[in-house]
């Protein structure tokens, strides 16, 4: 399955947050309780917390499409950073990058991945941070394949529980 990744448009926002919810549900149904991930989607993922990144000029989306159809399947959210760790001018955060199941493990993650690091290394910034939840191995081994290491940890809440995160960093000199 072959998919096209692009910079996300303003109209995206519904496509956007339809790809969040799918994600999040199915990458964490069976592994945080029900309600959580339901009230989780409802806040985090609404269609208005993307217009509200896409309208910000501090912020980049990508949308990744499937080349079939041109059905969204993944994306990708940058934005000022908001982790608990020294953060200075010059670093940038992966808000969010998401990709459905389907999708992974076949090089689309690292495309998706190398092209936000591009992009935000062409803007300047020196250094890119993110948080993880601390038991989502895919995403960790994902993440240190890709440069990233431990930077710190946070807490993050989902629904009424709250969880252990990692923040992880990578400089963004050339790969």
């Amino acid at each position: 399955m072959s998919a096209i990744i692009r910079r996300a448009a303003p109209t995206d926002a519904e496509a956007l947050a339809l790809v969040g919810r799918a994600t999040f549900l199915e990458t964490y149904a069976g592994q945080l309780p029900a309600a959580d991930i339901l009230v989780h989607c409802a806040r985090q993922h609404a269609p208005e917390v993307y217009a509200g990144w896409l309208a910000d000029e501090r912020c980049r989306l990508w949308l990744v499409e499937a080349e079939e159809g041109g059905a969204p399947v993944g994306y990708a959210v940058i934005s000022p950073p908001d982790l608990p760790v020294a953060t200075t001018p010059t670093d940038v955060e992966i808000k969010r990058i998401y990709l459905l199941h389907r999708f992974q493990g076949r090089g689309l993650g690292a495309a998706l991945m190398r092209a936000v690091l591009d992009e935000a290394r062409d803007a300047g910034f020196e250094r890119a941070v993110l948080g993880v939840f601390g038991r989502n191995e895919a995403a960790i081994g994902f993440y240190r394949r890709q440069g990233f290491q431990q930077a710190g940890e946070r807490k993050f809440q989902v629904g009424a529980s709250v969880f252990d995160d990692l923040v992880l960093a990578r400089p963004l000199g050339r790969n």
